[in-house]
């Protein structure tokens, strides 16, 4: 039965084994290089993806640095405030509660805060001394003798944004006065 308009062409019991084996060769060939460019263009996609997701996350950064920088001044203020009004015998829970929350914020914006304990030793990497205390203690010697400010790390990668910035133990011998002009103790 004859198919309506259908096109004129040589019918397959027409064409011999080598026809029909190279006419799938030139299909398979096609697929294949269908396959490649559809492999490559995956692999551009996927390249281009990466790049957008870097940049972006260094826009975001980079637009973020300022206010981080400045939220992190406003925790240090807070902090000595805290501080100030312990020393004095005032109530220091309502501005405590202040630098918690700033706390939560700069960790929202992927920084966390970390800190150093007295007697703690020197650490190049997260610690800034601001002052040095003098001590008769050898085992005191560049260990912390108070902490001043919280640190601050990227929590992505760890890098320290700003050290934990701290007073310093420094061991005078007990026969040398300290620096401070107080005399030694008595032995």
């Amino acid at each position: 039965m004859a198919r309506p308009n259908a096109e004129p062409g040589p019918s397959v019991s027409m064409l011999n084994e080598g026809d029909l084996i190279g006419r799938l060769d030139e299909i398979a060939g096609q697929v294949a290089e269908f396959h490649r460019r559809s492999d490559h263009r995956e692999l551009v996609i996927d390249r281009l993806h990466e790049e957008n997701a870097r940049l972006s996350g260094g826009l975001s950064k980079a637009i973020l640095e300022p206010v981080v920088a400045d939220l992190i001044r406003l925790h240090d203020e807070v902090g000595r405030e805290v501080r100030r009004l312990k020393a004095v015998g005032q109530d220091e829970r309502l501005l405590r509660s202040f630098a918690e929350d700033l706390e939560q914020i700069l960790d929202r914006c992927g920084y966390e805060v970390f800190t150093a304990e007295p007697g703690d030793p020197f650490d190049r990497q997260r610690h800034r001394p601001l002052a040095v205390v003098d001590c008769h203690d050898e085992s005191r010697h560049n260990t912390v003798a108070e902490v001043t400010s919280a640190g601050f790390a990227e929590r992505e990668t760890g890098r320290v944004r700003r050290p934990v910035q701290a007073r310093f133990y420094h061991y005078v011998p007990a026969s040398e006065p300290a620096r401070d002009g107080s005399a030694p103790p008595a032995q």
